[in-house]
């Protein structure tokens, strides 16, 4: 009856995503009187998520599910919740997990709650607050069915340490071919030290840089806030940028806690794509650029002289203070 999570994982390592869903889960399991379970896919190293309250991880290692392929996943984590008898499955809100959210549910004829931004209200009834309209309201949504799935919005719950002890299970769910109708015939991966969908902090950048040989200042201004590298649409169709870097509601989502826009206008489906930002910082020569009017913080300036001008007054805080 335990909770049970899907933890990702990239190169065999733990995303900072399967904490924070460790320690949503193990609040809930709280609630409930339970425990939480992990499972994980060619994951090497699953003893941190003790840190953040799982009992117990069921590791799946298959080279078959070495490209995540959202059928077969969402087999995997429906066997193992029928495994622990699970009444609450908690995924995240990344990509992967927005495929395999409802496979889950419908292999489990389980009610499903997106966007999920806190802990149950209540259990019984179970309700859940959730972000709609592309972020713009919240509503209250009530799942009825006996098994209930949740995706969590990122940076909604954050990490919160609760030590236990933890036990490893090796898992073999049982796969066929039907599961792997669709082929991954190429994987991209963006090269940027810290990846869109683990940053804490993104830096984003669009047509205003004026060109790809300007995108340094970018990669410079990320390397001193440890954030992640990202680009607008137009960006990455005009080929400055490969469209890994490409964030918004037509690539990717973002929910970081600081998002800087550099030179980006803001069309409405790049904002709800990165709406659920706490902080926003827009850099723009537009006054009038739409961005300004959802920004937290705004430039009005040329980015190639303040981003230079940012970075470095950042070098000097860091020395200062470090």
């Amino acid at each position: 009856m335990s909770v049970v999570i899907y933890a990702e994982s990239a190169d065999g390592k733990l995303k900072k995503v399967a904490f924070e869903l460790a320690s949503y889960a193990k609040k809930i399991a709280e609630s409930l009187g339970t425990t939480v379970t992990a499972v994980t896919v060619n994951a090497e190293n699953v003893s941190e998520l003790s840190n953040y309250g799982v009992a117990k991880v069921l590791k799946v290692t298959n080279d078959k599910l070495a490209n995540f392929n959202a059928k077969a996943y969402a087999d995997v984590v429906k066997q193992a919740a029928q495994k622990e008898g699970t009444k609450v499955i908690v995924l995240s809100s990344t990509t992967d997990s927005l495929y395999l959210a409802p496979l889950v549910s419908i292999g489990l004829e389980a009610g499903f709650a997106s966007n999920v931004v806190g802990l149950p209200l209540s259990t019984s009834p179970f309700q859940v607050k959730r972000t709609a309209f592309s972020n713009k309201a919240f509503n209250i949504t009530e799942i009825s069915t006996d098994v209930k799935v949740l995706s969590i919005s990122k940076n909604s719950f954050g990490l919160v340490e609760s030590a236990s002890s933890i036990s490893e299970e090796d898992f073999a769910p049982t796969l066929n071919d039907a599961d792997f109708s669709v082929k991954v015939e190429s994987v991209e991966k963006s090269t940027g030290k810290v990846t869109i969908a683990d940053a804490d902090i993104v830096v984003s950048g669009g047509r205003g840089m004026k060109g790809p040989e300007n995108w340094g200042m970018i990669e410079e201004l990320a390397s001193v806030l440890g954030a992640a590298t990202a680009c607008s649409k137009p960006v990455s169709d005009i080929g400055w940028r490969p469209h890994s870097e490409h964030v918004g509601q037509t690539g990717k989502p973002v929910a970081s806690n600081l998002y800087f826009a550099i030179g980006i206008s803001g069309a409405i489906q790049h904002i709800a794509g990165i709406n659920s930002s706490k902080v926003k910082v827009v850099i723009n020569t537009d006054a009038e650029a739409p961005f300004f009017k959802v920004a937290d913080y705004g430039i009005i300036g040329d980015a190639l002289d303040i981003v230079p001008r940012l970075t470095q007054k950042l070098k000097e805080f860091k020395a200062q203070n470090s």
